[in-house]
């Protein structure tokens, strides 16, 4: 028995998926756009939680970012595998699911030369219930104060992963956070 190979979804430069590809072959030094999501996770306190990438994932080893990303199947909706990712990575089940940054879209360079090409809309969700993060995915978590991690951000944007210095900022910018007093 094989076991199954997940798949991402390629796109064109305007967003439209234009076909699929296996996810082990696609993060490369020349890597296509494609879709993926990333998701801010908030406690009962209002505390977000920030998570560090283990040590052994091929982009970004070690870095700390947002609490959670993924890439949804072919087929699947994006709500579903940002469910289902939480499960998987966190150990989490999540509620008030909502999409922040609808539209946001990266292209970054890792130490390695492995690039990062995704037009990845952003979420915010709250836990219900307790994490248990897959040591495959995360070696370290903090719930963190959001303007702690704000400031931080800025001022040490080298220690935390692309995506996060350019989402948090403007989930800020955006009032996403602040409207519902998280940031």
């Amino acid at each position: 028995m094989t076991a199954s190979r997940e798949e991402v979804v390629l796109l064109a430069d305007d967003g439209t998926p234009i076909g699929v590809a296996d996810k082990a072959t696609v993060h490369t030094a020349d890597t296509p756009l494609h879709l993926a999501f990333s998701c801010h996770l908030f406690d009962g306190d209002g505390r977000i939680l920030v998570t560090r990438r283990a040590l052994e994932k091929r982009t970004w080893p070690g870095v700390w970012t947002n609490s959670f990303c993924g890439h949804p199947a072919p087929g699947e909706s994006m709500e579903d595998a940002v469910v289902r990712r939480a499960a998987e990575e966190l150990g989490a089940t999540i509620e008030n699911l909502t999409v922040v940054l609808p539209d946001f879209r990266y292209r970054a360079i890792d130490a390695s030369g492995v690039v990062e090409y995704e037009i990845c809309p952003v979420y915010t969700a709250t836990i219900s219930g307790e994490l248990d993060p897959a040591p495959s995915e995360v070696v370290e978590w903090e719930w963190v104060d959001a303007r702690t991690l704000l400031t931080a951000v800025a001022a040490t944007p080298w220690a935390f992963s692309p995506w996060l210095t350019l989402q948090l900022p403007a989930l800020y910018e955006d009032r996403s956070l602040e409207a519902s007093d998280q940031l």
